[in-house]
């Protein structure tokens, strides 16, 4: 079967992005399609894939001396309702249950659309004395929010995270660790998904409900859309006034503590999906991929090939993810199986190899091939062309996230690159107004005002939309 028939199935991504997508996640089986509307089953693949990701967030909070707990799944409504503007933000995507078995419940129960509230009551039962702060908390879990537009990894009724939550004695303890744990999903992100990302705070009316502040990691998908893929959140006091979780400070006085939450969901494996795929499939990043090398023997029905196959196979595996493809479909096939599933690392082995000491090499990211001698040098070649992987689809998505990033100086400059895709930088003078007026007739929204930015001199510059004196610089763009 020729690469072009074997891709058929999947719709090229320039005609229809949308259904592009789709397309990869079901045929490189990273998730199915359930009864349940809005969930979805999540494949051994796409479960490798976060379980990957899980590892690499774990190990550095751990790092961090932070705490691994696990909440109740089910909320009290009136445990809900205590911080009203929280509440407020999630009314809309809360799904209750009104009835254990054929009883009706005396009081309704939220499924967790996240844990706050959970862990404010806990707090307060464990919080006391200075001596028991810091509390720094993670727990890995899934949460339900009732959403009218689903799309699988992207935006489900049912999704997987994991949530933080810590407490501190001072407001600035708290953002210097919302700040932070941003940093670590940065490294996740770019260190490991190869996904370039601006960072710095959302506007007041995109923040999280009841924060103080928000942190986020935004970065464009390839058609020009932006994804939040991590924030973090400086929650001040206003948890731990609704719920009462105060301590004694040094001096005998009563405080609240300062709050902090932040989460990384599935949505990540969306955001990788989107920046890095093409026409021939997924492309996943090596240090991420659960599989990082399929091993393919070339006729392997000849003596010796699949022993040599088996026994490149043991020595890698000291240092890599691999796998091998022994099945009796033919080379051509597995190639291009291998490149739909985005496979980094392709190694063929067939009888003229191993006469001559050497291997075939091909790459996902660029298709290109190389050949390696089969000896001891092999795995730090293979490193060397991992690490290079990496660093070409971080580079790729890096220049095209520059390409489609403009500076508009007028509302028209605005609109037309809004319409073109892409980041639009814009001086806003920070009237919620212009933000609704934007996302009416655009579909814009202000995704993030770098941190970077916060420190200019924007002394002249007017609000492009109202005339207004600037007081930030904005970057807008429609998002998922």
């Amino acid at each position: 079967m020729s690469k072009q028939e074997f891709v058929k199935e999947i719709t090229k991504r320039d005609d229809d992005f949308a259904q592009w997508y789709t397309d990869i996640v079901l045929k490189a089986e990273l998730a199915s399609y359930s009864s349940v509307k809005g969930s979805m089953v999540v494949r051994p693949t796409g479960t490798a894939l976060w379980e990957n990701i899980k590892q690499v967030i774990d190990t550095r909070l751990k790092e961090l001396n932070h705490e691994n707990v696990m909440m109740p799944l089910l909320i009290p409504e009136h445990l809900l309702l205590k911080e009203a503007e929280h509440v407020e933000g999630f009314a809309p995507e809360v799904a209750w249950v009104t009835h254990g078995g054929e009883s009706e419940l005396a009081e309704r129960l939220a499924i967790r659309p996240t844990s706050e509230v959970l862990f404010a009551e806990h707090f307060k039962d464990i919080i006391h004395s200075y001596r028991d702060l810091p509390k720094l908390y993670n727990q890995w879990a899934n949460v339900v929010r009732w959403e009218k537009t689903t799309r699988p990894f992207l935006r489900t009724t049912e999704f997987f995270w994991q949530e933080g939550h810590t407490c501190h004695e001072t407001f600035e303890d708290a953002d210097k660790e919302a700040r932070r744990i941003l940093e670590v999903y940065r490294e996740v992100c770019e260190d490991y998904l190869a996904i370039p990302v601006v960072q710095g705070n959302k506007t007041q009316s995109e923040k999280f409900a009841g924060a103080v502040e928000t942190y986020t990691n935004e970065t464009l998908m390839y058609d020009g859309k932006a994804l939040q893929i991590a924030t973090s959140h400086h929650l001040g006091d206003n948890f731990s006034k609704a719920y009462g979780i105060s301590y004694l400070d040094k001096e005998g006085k009563e405080q609240f503590v300062q709050q902090t939450s932040w989460g990384i969901t599935t949505r990540s494996i969306g955001g990788m999906i989107m920046v890095h795929g093409d026409d021939r499939g997924l492309v996943m990043p090596p240090r991420i991929a659960p599989t990082q090398i399929m091993i393919i023997p070339i006729a392997q029905h000849k003596e010796g090939v699949l022993d040599k196959a088996y026994e490149l196979m043991t020595s890698l595996k000291e240092n890599f993810r691999v796998k091998i493809d022994d099945s009796d479909k033919k080379p051509g096939w597995k190639f291009n199986e291998s490149e739909m599933r985005g496979i980094p690392v392709r190694i063929e082995i067939g009888p003229r190899d191993i006469e001559n000491q050497q291997v075939t090499v091909a790459r996902r990211d660029t298709l290109e091939k190389v050949t390696f001698p089969l000896d001891e040098t092999l795995s730090d070649n293979i490193q060397r062309l991992v690490d290079d992987i990496h660093h070409n689809m971080f580079q790729a998505a890096k220049k095209r996230q520059d390409e489609k990033t403009h500076h508009a100086e007028t509302m028209e400059e605005f609109i037309k690159y809004i319409k073109e895709g892409g980041f639009v930088i814009a001086p806003w003078a920070g009237d919620e107004s212009v933000e609704e007026a934007i996302k009416e007739e655009t579909g814009a929204t202000p995704r993030v005002i770098r941190f970077e930015d916060q420190t200019l001199d924007l002394t002249g510059l007017k609000d492009i939309w109202n005339g207004e004196p600037a007081k930030y610089m904005v970057y807008w763009a429609r998002a998922y």
